[in-house]
């Protein structure tokens, strides 16, 4: 089980359940380098149960890569759909277990 900060989280509801959602602030060594693309995690809103974690891959950069690289910011109605994606795919936030993976990165690709 993984729980998010508060701080730094943003809430969002989607199909009527509310969510919080954190990018990293800091990118990690293969994001900051673009050998990696940006991820974010996302929880049930609902602080009184020890649910899943979603952790997404996004197909970009982390905005504050060390090389520069141009990234577009993760949008409130992306994460509507990478939690709606990850629910057709069996990921429950009310449930015990390890964190869920969903890998959006199609398309990324990795700086030399």
């Amino acid at each position: 089980m993984m729980v998010l900060n508060k701080k730094g989280s943003r809430r969002i509801t989607v199909d009527g359940i509310e969510y919080r959602w954190r990018i990293r602030r800091k990118p990690s060594y293969v994001q900051g380098l673009c050998w990696a693309p940006m991820s974010y995690a996302v929880e049930a809103a609902n602080a009184n149960q020890s649910g899943t974690t979603l952790i997404v891959t996004s197909g970009q950069a982390h905005p504050t890569n060390w090389l520069g690289v141009a990234a577009a910011p993760i949008r409130p109605a992306d994460v509507a759909a990478s939690i709606r994606e990850a629910r057709n795919q069996g990921w429950d936030p009310d449930q015990a277990g390890s964190p869920f993976p969903l890998d959006r990165s199609a398309g990324f690709v990795a700086q030399p």
